[in-house]
């Protein structure tokens, strides 16, 4: 697989405003690994490489779990995850997923059961952002960097 283009030098206003979102997502209040949550499980679904190699990296460097991570793309069977976490990523699925799901109201429900209208809004802005920097990184080919092997103790 090769790099189509390089969106920031193509047409850098374009990626500025992408940018602005995503700082936006950043200072909105939401907790640091709500926001992990939403960034690593949309970009499994929408199968960025690009993505979920960061928000590992980001994931681990937050100090999440290696389970937490981990267990992510199977989160229904897992119980690392809190009823918080668990109705967050419903939600994830279910606006990652739109054109499949068509946000149930059961998701939305559960969702509400454990937090506000605002945080709410936050959510779902963050879960859209997630998913246009997704696009854009398959749509364009973006490759993760390789990391330098580890070598045995």
């Amino acid at each position: 697989m090769q790099t189509r283009l390089d969106m920031p030098k193509v047409s850098p206003e374009a990626f500025k405003a992408v940018l602005a979102l995503e700082t936006h997502v950043q200072k909105s209040g939401l907790e640091p690994r709500f926001i992990h949550l939403i960034k690593l499980r949309a970009s499994q679904i929408n199968g960025c490489g690009y993505c979920v190699d960061m928000h590992v990296k980001e994931s681990r460097h937050s100090g999440l779990s290696e389970q937490w991570i981990n267990l992510l793309c199977v989160w229904r069977e897992s119980p690392v995850y809190d009823a918080r976490e668990r109705a967050l990523l419903g939600w994830v699925e279910a606006v990652t997923n739109l054109a499949q799901t068509g946000a149930p109201d059961d998701a939305y429900e559960t969702l509400q059961a454990h937090f506000s209208a605002e945080e709410i809004v936050k959510i779902t802005v963050a879960i859209g952002t997630i998913n246009v920097w997704n696009r854009l990184m398959v749509a364009f080919r973006a490759q993760h960097p390789i990391d330098k092997p580890a070598k045995a103790a």
